[in-house]
């Protein structure tokens, strides 16, 4: 039998009425493994993944391949969005095997949950290279029954790379040098497209970070031209919806131009943060179109009744990938009298045989930049035209609510309303904070997900480490304690249950954890950056804004062990490189005296990579070892004094000299 039925995934729940007999990951999938003497399949994939609907439909929804499933096989299903921690223990194992990986991730396992062989998509019939699915179960099966001592071999083998994989043994803590790390990713991305060179193409953007905090603060324009290449690059390309606003997954060319149609919440929390701060460097018409356009999106198609927000939209509608976002010449000639439909062809790449398999994807990469009264009117047609798509049939929404990328998207909204001066995303962020941290509480720390009143807990390192994040972002716009002290309390939960005593860094589950292979222990950047990469900037400004001592011998301590894990490779590491820029070049600004409100929003308008804000509303506020602490007597009604590393300039008495003042002290 099916036991999806009563899941809370709504990926999970796309697959209850196949004939697949589905467990969910649970210690009775395997005592059932180990009852019948039958090996498991585990199938990882998530609600927004073309391939996985497409297997699902070939295989899993056909009775013959799941009567041999069902025959040969314990199935297990997994949403890897629900459970990342399962996903990175085989995918790391299907890694060892030499394979590139991706999803769906289709995993053989022994009854002990040992992974000994694997793949991703398989076809219904061999083609392409790729064999029939049927038949690699027949196979596979045959050889676990006949051969054991084989599967033993490969899962050993299999077992010994994913421990080294884990392994804990960082051998260098040398401090990075942050002009050479710039000038080794500048040259790795695109000159022309921006990005990483080659397709597919993804947004990276850690590392966009990484070259904009780099060329911003030192004026170097060979690191700051591929980050806002790269940021205008996109905007202009098919992987932004310029209709809808908000950005999809990924490229799967390298000009941008045809997207992998899914749109993740992480991916356009990331890029909102990246735009706004674009937006306040250049007043880029381009970036500030990208960023509102993401935050319409969010409200429209992304914000649920409880204040929090959904996980994803699907790539597909009507099962076909694409399609809801998808023109052609000859559709758009029915809604718009023939100027407007030439007017936005010449502006929007359409022609009669569309740029991407007979279809137009809206793009502007080649296209010219129209004057304001053409800007005008293109906006009437985009207006129309998306209210037009809005009665097609739209792509599937994962409604879930992920703890981590509800804290990156409400850190990107709290920072982008002090950079782009938009008040209504500080409303959305507050929002969306209260409700993960009210609702999705456990104990003194979070659970992972949400969904119709029911908690996937506990959660995970990145829950932990993001809403922290979030609460401090909140707490800069704000000053509201409250914050901080969520920021202190679960800042302190992850030391207690998620850093290991060996390498004083977070694993991405508890400690105490059972039930899998091994603890995943990863410190690179992923689609979301790493929790120790996050935690080190979190750590940073709560020893800032406490003062205190043994916060920041903390945060000196968990920076040191993460900058020895990305010694190993800086480029995977860019969330660490990241803190450790916000060590070295940032700078605290303390606002005092009772009318300081204008310095705050003066301050908020500077960029968060490099700056840390102390509220000090009484001379007494800050601690006695404070370097401003002796100087915020001369505040008067209201100032700000800049500290680089323990030194303080005078006080700032203009809030329009805020950023002059911050750059001179440099």
């Amino acid at each position: 039998m099916n036991r999806l039925a009563d899941a809370a995934s709504p990926y999970l729940l796309q697959h209850k009425d196949n004939p697949v007999h589905w467990w969910e990951w649970s210690d009775a999938a395997f005592a059932e493994a180990k009852r019948s003497g039958r090996p498991i399949l585990l199938s990882v994939g998530y609600a927004a993944c073309h391939w996985c609907h497409v297997m699902a439909h070939e295989s899993f929804e056909d009775p013959a391949t799941a009567a041999v499933m069902n025959e040969l096989f314990v199935n297990i299903k997994v949403d890897r969005e629900e459970r990342p921690d399962i996903d990175h223990v085989y995918m790391t194992a299907l890694h060892s095997l030499g394979e590139q990986g991706g999803w769906p991730l289709t995993m053989f396992l022994t009854p002990s949950g040992d992974a000994f062989w694997g793949g991703t998509y398989f076809p219904p019939e061999a083609r392409h290279g790729r064999p029939a699915f049927t038949t690699v179960l027949r196979q596979l099966a045959a050889i676990h029954q006949q051969d054991p001592e084989r599967i033993e071999r490969n899962a050993a083998a299999i077992g010994a790379a994913l421990k080294q994989a884990e392994a804990s043994d960082f051998s260098s803590s040398s401090e990075p040098d942050l002009d050479a790390v710039a000038a080794q990713t500048a040259r790795a991305f695109d000159p022309h497209h921006g990005g990483l060179r080659g397709a597919p193409k993804f947004p990276n953007p850690g590392l966009v970070e990484l070259l904009w905090r780099h060329g911003s603060r030192t004026g170097s324009q060979g690191t700051l031209e591929p980050a806002t290449r790269t940021l205008e690059r996109m905007a202009r390309g098919g992987i932004h919806d310029h209709l809808g606003g908000g950005f999809a997954r990924y490229s799967v060319d390298e000009r941008w131009l045809a997207p992998h149609f899914e749109k993740m919440l992480y991916d356009n929390a990331q890029l909102l943060g990246l735009y706004a701060l674009e937006v306040s460097r250049s007043s880029d018409p381009i970036a500030r179109t990208a960023a509102e356009g993401i935050v319409t999106w969010l409200k429209r198609d992304m914000l649920l009744p409880e204040g929090a927000f959904a996980a994803s939209l699907d790539a597909d509608s009507e099962g076909v990938e694409g399609k809801f976002y998808v023109w052609t010449a000859a559709e758009l000639a029915t809604h718009l009298t023939a100027g407007e439909a030439n007017l936005f062809a010449n502006h929007y790449d359409v022609t009669p045989h569309g740029n991407w398999e007979e279809v137009t994807i809206l793009n502007r990469l080649e296209m010219p930049d129209p004057d304001a009264a053409t800007e005008a009117e293109l906006a009437q047609i985009r207006a129309r035209l998306l209210e037009i798509r809005s009665r097609r049939i739209p792509p599937a929404r994962d409604d879930k609510i992920l703890a981590d990328w509800n804290g990156l998207m409400i850190a990107a909204l709290a920072r982008s309303a002090g950079l782009m001066e938009r008040p209504e995303c500080l409303g959305l962020a507050r929002s969306a904070y209260h409700f993960v941290a009210e609702s999705m509480a456990d104990g003194d720390g979070l659970a992972h997900s949400y969904r119709q009143g029911r908690l996937i807990k506990p959660g995970f390192a990145l829950d932990h480490a993001a809403m922290i994040d979030a609460a401090l972002a909140l707490h800069d716009a704000t000053f509201e304690q409250h914050y901080l002290d969520d920021a202190k309390r679960w800042s302190g939960h992850l030391d207690r249950h998620y850093r290991s005593q060996d390498t004083g860094l977070l694993g991405m589950t508890r400690v105490d954890s059972v039930g899998l292979p091994v603890i995943p222990r990863p410190t690179h950047d992923d689609a979301v950056p790493n929790a120790n990469g996050v935690h080190a900037s979190n750590l940073i400004h709560i020893a800032a804004k406490t003062g205190n001592d043994e916060d920041r011998d903390e945060a000196d301590g968990f920076l040191d062990a993460a900058l020895a894990a990305a010694a190993r490779s800086a480029l995977a590491h860019g969330s660490i490189v990241n803190g450790y820029d916000l060590l070295r070049n940032g700078a605290e600004i303390v606002l005092a005296g009772p009318e300081r409100a204008a310095f705050h929003a003066a301050a908020r308008k500077l960029p968060y990579t490099t700056t840390i804000l102390i509220d000090c509303p009484e001379p007494d506020s800050l601690p006695a070892g404070h370097p401003a602490a002796a100087m915020v007597r001369q505040a008067g009604q209201g100032a700000a004094f800049i500290c680089f590393a323990g030194r303080c300039l005078p006080p700032v008495t203009d809030p329009n000299r805020l950023a002059e003042a911050i750059a001179a002290g440099r």
